[in-house]
């Protein structure tokens, strides 16, 4: 694999001017200051209040050879990744950690901004970790972070619709069922993130992978969608619950909230999301609707909503549908790994602050605190662990059989170009779309200046 140069790439990314602006404004911070070496750690909006506590822990863990101190990026995925970048192109002192989306592996290990794990240290991070995590933190065979936490799409279902008050372990079984559903006049929408962003991406490569097939090599640039008929699969599936009788009308413009909202408003069967719609809907139970004994929203009160009928739970977490009957589907993983900058001046430090940071105490922390999936194994393990944190065994299921998004220093572009193409699902044309996203795939390898 030749490639243009790393300069190429940045320089799309950021210009010299913003990175001037970013160390002209006062932005970038001393690595040191009177009580001693100050480690900054940069982090994501979404569990800044536990990332905080973890700061606060290494830091007295330390006994005082260095602080961790806890700043905040952007909120928007998008945002964060452009400050990071500013501050890395800039040469800013001041940035020692960093947490980088499981899908910016590549691209900072390319362009050399995320320092690789020295070999004590990834063996120490790789220790207890689950696979899929650490897959994610890995570009050619090296480590460039440290799996913080992790994230895995489950089935959510309403019991009450189900014929038999099962879940239905195929795509297949639950179009059918949804189809029936919609026949009797019941609630019957497959609640999945159609809109054109990073949710359908993630839809489209859990269905790709769980059919056997890949967006690229393992060498992050050739093109392997037509190698097999594993896209045609993934495309008759979206195309057949976007177009289902009784399909959600505005499922070319839902994502993870839009989807949520359905469910709570009682119109909505099924739902694949992330773990954070049970602690949603709980908090949100005095305001559900209630439902009649076919499951529809009524005015008046029946005791039985959404989330529970009769008394017993009626939300409820499943295994992620199969593509293939009887194998397990393979879903697409989210999370923050943690990173050392290029641009820190006490990597050694950082590095080991890195191993505290998202050690059990504070995966733990991170996980009943804020939601969010640990990466070490043996935290699934724990009778404690369990019972604070509700959907355990079934998040656990899809770690197991994850599938990481396309490992490419060009996947901004790809996901870009994909997710453009495969909206509006409703009007995909299985065999002729797989041409057309091989066709994007390829185009976003070239204009990030790589050749296969």
């Amino acid at each position: 694999m030749r490639r243009s140069g790393k300069s190429r790439r940045t320089s799309r990314a950021v210009t010299a001017s913003a990175a001037a602006v970013l160390l002209a404004s006062g932005l970038a911070a001393c690595g040191s200051d009177d009580e001693g070496v100050v480690l900054s750690f940069y982090t994501a909006a979404d569990g800044a209040e536990q990332y905080a506590q973890a700061a606060e822990v290494c830091t007295a863990e330390a006994g005082g050879r260095y602080r961790v101190q806890q700043r905040t990026l952007p909120k928007n995925a998008d945002d964060q990744r452009l400050q990071l970048a500013r501050r890395l192109t800039g040469n800013d002192p001041g940035l020692d950690l960093m947490t980088l989306d499981v899908v910016w592996t590549a691209e900072f290990a390319e362009a050399g901004w995320a320092l690789p794990l020295p070999d004590d240290v990834a063996a120490a991070v790789s220790e207890g970790t689950l696979e899929g995590p650490l897959e994610s933190a890995t570009w050619q065979d090296r480590l460039y972070a440290a799996p913080l936490n992790t994230n895995t799409q489950l089935l959510w279902y309403r019991k009450d619709l189900m014929p038999d008050g099962q879940p239905p372990e195929t795509w297949d079984e639950m179009i059918e069922i949804a189809s029936g559903l919609a026949e009797e006049g019941r609630p019957s929408w497959i609640g999945v993130q159609g809109r054109q962003y990073e949710g359908l991406m993630v839809w489209f490569n859990t269905l790709l992978s769980s059919a056997g097939g890949s967006v690229v090599g393992e060498d992050g640039v050739t093109v392997t969608l037509t190698d097999n008929d594993a896209a045609v699969t993934a495309l008759d599936i979206m195309k057949r619950v976007a177009t289902a009788p009784g399909a959600d009308p505005s499922l070319n413009q839902a994502d993870e909230a839009a989807v949520r909202l359905g469910m709570e408003s009682g119109r909505t069967a099924f739902q694949v999301n992330w773990p954070f719609v049970l602690p949603g809907i709980m908090e949100n139970e005095g305001a559900l609707p209630f439902i009649d004994e076919n499951g529809n929203v009524t005015s008046e009160n029946t005791g039985n909503t959404v989330l529970t009928v009769d008394g017993e739970q009626n939300f409820l977490p499943a295994p992620y549908p199969s593509v293939i009957p009887g194998e397990p589907a393979q879903v697409t993983i989210g999370g923050f790994n943690i990173a050392v900058a290029r641009t820190s001046t006490h990597p050694d430090l950082a590095f080991e602050a890195m191993q505290c940071l998202r050690n059990e105490e504070n995966q733990r922390n991170n996980a009943i605190g804020g939601g969010v999936p640990p990466t070490l194994a043996a935290l699934y393990d724990d009778p404690d662990f369990q019972e604070a944190y509700p959907a355990w065994r079934e998040v656990r299921a899809g770690l197991e059989n994850a599938a990481v998004r396309p490992a490419s220093p060009a996947y901004q572009s790809i996901s870009t170009l994909v997710t453009a193409t495969l909206n509006p699902v409703d009007q995909i044309d299985p065999p002729r779309t797989v041409e057309e996203l091989a066709e994007q795939v390829r185009k976003a390898v070239n204009s990030e200046g790589l050749i296969p």
